[in-house]
């Protein structure tokens, strides 16, 4: 079936729009944070790898980092263990945290390796356990209460906070034309695993790489302000005087602050965008509108 002139035109537009991108990011280094509808829906899923797939074939190195906590949720409830979440964080105990390494460590990141080397990459999965990728530290979380004179301390169990990246294993494989998938569990001095909001981990690995962009996947159009219009083209300080405001507050918060610290570290752009759109990852790569909230230093 040939092409319409009409289509023939608008595919060539897609492909010449996108040359010069192609051209500018060759060589370097994207992180992109894959989690929310992109990592649930079958079409999404398939798009997503295909992505993905042509980035390392135009020359651009991309490395996957993904969330998994519904996954986490289904096994949990099917095992007969509710979940409990404090400030958005699930409370993770020895058994629970088992249940956790075999979520993202075992089926998730399978899957996502799956999808991409099915598309015609070359996918390797890890957690941040392989190659010592992820040293953790335990989250103190203190919640204030007008019962108590000083902050109350909760304990999380195995949730964790990034303490640093070697991210040696990682530039192996991309220098060796793999694309890397990291589950974001990391281990810490005392030897235990610690689950690790995917959302920092993929900023800290973007800052320790020096990647040109930190891309985080959401189930939103991006940053929203007080009218529920998209905000694109922030500078940091644009974007520390919406969290001054309360613009930014609630869930998308911890998301924003990932983006905003790889941006300050060195990381040329973090770009928040809705991974329900088809190609969301390829338009805001390649395409001069993009589909979400670009946060850059200048």
């Amino acid at each position: 079936m040939s092409l319409t002139p009409e289509s023939a035109h608008n595919v060539a537009h897609v492909l010449t729009e996108a040359m010069p991108y192609i051209k500018r990011f060759r060589g370097k280094t994207v992180v992109i944070k894959y989690g929310g509808n992109a990592m649930t829906e079958e079409g999404l899923k398939q798009g997503f790898a295909r992505d993905v797939v042509l980035m390392k074939l135009v020359g651009i190195n991309p490395v996957v980092v993904h969330g998994g906590g519904p996954q986490i949720g289904r096994l949990l409830e099917r095992l007969g263990k509710q979940s409990k979440f404090v400030q958005g964080m699930r409370v993770t105990d020895s058994e629970t945290m088992d249940v956790v390494e075999m979520v993202l460590g075992g089926l998730v990141n399978k899957e996502i390796v799956n999808l991409i080397n099915r598309a015609g990459g070359s996918a390797v999965g890890l957690t941040g356990k392989d190659g010592d990728l992820i040293r953790a530290k335990k989250m103190v979380v203190r919640r204030s209460s007008p019962e108590f004179e000083v902050p109350e301390i909760i304990d999380l169990g195995h949730v964790g906070e990034v303490e640093s990246v070697d991210a040696s294993v990682v530039n192996m494989l991309v220098q060796g034309n793999f694309i890397p998938v990291v589950a974001p569990i990391g281990v810490g001095k005392d030897g235990h695993s610690y689950n690790i909001n995917a959302d920092l981990v993929a900023g800290k690995i973007a800052e320790v790489l020096q990647a040109e962009k930190l891309m985080l996947l959401t189930n939103t159009e991006g940053l929203l302000d007080g009218d529920g219009k998209l905000l694109t083209g922030l500078s940091t300080q644009r974007v520390d005087e919406l969290i001054e405001n309360g613009t930014i507050h609630g869930g998308m918060l911890p998301k924003i602050r990932s983006a905003l610290d790889a941006v300050k570290a060195g990381v040329n752009a973090s770009h928040i965008i809705d991974g329900r759109v088809e190609h969301a990852v390829l338009l805001e790569l390649f395409t001069d509108e993009g589909v979400g909230t670009l946060i850059r230093r200048r």
